[in-house]
C-alpha cells in the first residue's frame, strides 16, 4: 500500500470514529436533498464544506459562514468576480478542500483533503443521486446535494435549495427572508412596468454571455433574467428556443435591436472584434447611436443572484427611465448586496466590471 493510500485509510478510520459519536445533544433530522435522496444528519452542524459551483454562495446567503471550515482553490483564484467572496474575503484563510471549478461538477472530490477537514456535512451541487450515495458511503459523512436549476442560470428550484440549507444550519427564518427578498425584488421590477405598452418597448439584445468560457457578441440568452424581470423585448426570443444561444452576425444584423447590452465578461472579446470588424458593428443602429451598455457578469461559478437583480434595475433605468426615476442605482445595488452577502460591494465590483450601464470605452 503506497503512502497516499495509507494516509487515506487512516483518515477514513478517524472519520469513522468521529461520526460514531452522537450529535452531542443536537437534534437529528432527516431531509430530502435536491437529488431526491433522504439523508439523516445532525441539525446545526459546526463544520461545513461546500463543493462545486454555487454551493458556498447559498451558505453565505443564509448567514452560515461561521460553520464553513474549508474552501475550494477556485474561490481563492478569482477573488474579484463574486460578491459573496468580495464581502467575506477572510474565507481565503481557510484550508483547501480541493481545486473545485466547473470541470469538477458531478465528479468525486479530493477525498483526502475533504477527510482532513473533518466536516460534519458536505454540501455539493449538481451531483447525480447514485454518485452522491456512493460518495457518502465511501467517506461516511452526510452529503447534501443542492441545485440552482438549469446549469448556468437559475429558477425557483434554488429556493428549495436555500430552504434546505436553512433547515440544516438552523437558519430557517433567514432562508425564508432571502427567498422573500428575491421575490420582492422581482415583484418591484414587474410592478414598475405596468403602464408600458408592448409597442412602446425598445427591442434589446444581450451579447457576450459566458457559457463554459468567455464569448463575443454572438453569445446570447433567450431567457436572460434581467430582461425577463423587467419585461424587456428580447429579440433573441424570436428564435423559439430557451436558454443559451449562439447566433451568427447576420442574424444580429437582421434583428438590428434598438439597444444592445454587453455582458462584461465578454466585453474584451467584443472590443477586439470591434477593432477588427468595425463595419459590422457600425451597421447596427445601437452601435451607431451609441446605445450600447455594459452589465455585470452574474454567471461566475454559477449564478450570483444579487447581480441578476442589480443588472435588472440597471436595464430598467436605461429602457424605462421614467419608471425608475426614484431609483438611485448605486444605492440600490449596495442595498441588494448588503442584504445577501453582508456588505455593500458595488464599488469593488466596478473595479472589475465598470459601472453598471456604462457605454464601453471603445465607443466613447
Amino acid at each position: 500500500m503506497n503512502k497516499r493510500m495509507l494516509r487515506f485509510s487512516s483518515l477514513l478510520l478517524l472519520v469513522g470514529i468521529i461520526i460514531s459519536i452522537p450529535c452531542l445533544g443536537k437534534e437529528k433530522i432527516t431531509v430530502t436533498d435536491m437529488a431526491g435522496r433522504k439523508v439523516t444528519l445532525c441539525k446545526d452542524p459546526e463544520r461545513v464544506i461546500c463543493i462545486s459551483p454555487g454551493t458556498l454562495r447559498l451558505i453565505i446567503y443564509v448567514e452560515g459562514k461561521s460553520s464553513v471550515v474549508g474552501v475550494e482553490d477556485i474561490e481563492k483564484k478569482f477573488p474579484k468576480t463574486r460578491p459573496y467572496w468580495i464581502a467575506n474575503r477572510e474565507l481565503s484563510r481557510l484550508p483547501s478542500i480541493g481545486p473545485g471549478g466547473p470541470n469538477t461538477t458531478n465528479k468525486e472530490p479530493d477525498l483526502e483533503k475533504v477527510l482532513a477537514i473533518k466536516p460534519d456535512v458536505v454540501f455539493i451541487s449538481y451531483m447525480d443521486q447514485g454518485k452522491a450515495d456512493s460518495l457518502q458511503k465511501k467517506i461516511g459523512i452526510p452529503i447534501i446535494v443542492l441545485t440552482y436549476g438549469p446549469f448556468g442560470t437559475f429558477n425557483e428550484v434554488v429556493y428549495d435549495s436555500i430552504r434546505l440549507v436553512g433547515r440544516i444550519l438552523n437558519k430557517e427564518a433567514r432562508a425564508e427572508a432571502v427567498v422573500d427578498f428575491i421575490e420582492d425584488s422581482r415583484e418591484d421590477l414587474y410592478s414598475r412596468l405596468g403602464g408600458v405598452a408592448e409597442d412602446q418597448k425598445p427591442a434589446v439584445y444581450i451579447g457576450g454571455i459566458g457559457f463554459k468560457g468567455t464569448h463575443g457578441i454572438e453569445s446570447t440568452e433567450t431567457l436572460y433574467a434581467p430582461f425577463e424581470w423587467i419585461k424587456a423585448r428580447n429579440v433573441a426570443m424570436s428564435e423559439g428556443k430557451k436558454g443559451h444561444l449562439f447566433v451568427d452576425k447576420e442574424t444580429i444584423l437582421s434583428w438590428n435591436p434598438d439597444i444592445i447590452f454587453i455582458d462584461s465578461g465578454g466585453n474584451e472579446l467584443i472590443r477586439q472584434d470591434y477593432v477588427k470588424k468595425p463595419d459590422f458593428y457600425e451597421a447596427l443602429k445601437a452601435f451607431k447611436a451609441r446605445r450600447v451598455h455594459s452589465l455585470h457578469s452574474f454567471n461566475w461559478y454559477m449564478t450570483n443572484i444579487g447581480t441578476v437583480i442589480a443588472d435588472a434595475y440597471s436595464v430598467g433605468k436605461i429602457l424605462y427611465p421614467e419608471c425608475f426615476k426614484d431609483v438611485n442605482l448605486a444605492g440600490k445595488v449596495d442595498e441588494i448586496y448588503t442584504f445577501l452577502v453582508g456588505k455593500p460591494v458595488y464599488e469593488q465590483m466596478t473595479k472589475s466590471f465598470g459601472h453598471l450601464g456604462d457605454i464601453p470605452d471603445y465607443l466613447r
